[in-house]
């Protein structure tokens, strides 16, 4: 089960080689972020990534992110 927290702190620390994109499970956005790394937008939207994750319900969080840990927990 992925944590909030710690995706707020890997966007914080490690934000603009997309680590945190990484961490979700989200691939394709993680390798972009490390494509582009070099021209500090990555790094900018990693800002704003940890604001949002801060930000947001846990609730909201795990919906969106751990959907499928929640689900299998429920059937097992």
């Amino acid at each position: 089960m992925k944590s909030k927290f710690t995706t707020a702190m890997l966007a914080l620390i490690s934000g603009g080689l997309g680590i945190h994109r990484f961490y979700l499970g989200q691939n394709i956005r993680g390798l972009f972020y490390l494509l582009f790394c070099r021209t500090l937008i990555p790094t900018i939207i990693a800002c704003f990534d940890f604001f949002c994750f801060i930000l947001m319900p846990e609730d909201h969080f795990n919906m969106h992110y751990n959907m499928n840990t929640v689900f299998q927990k429920r059937h097992l």
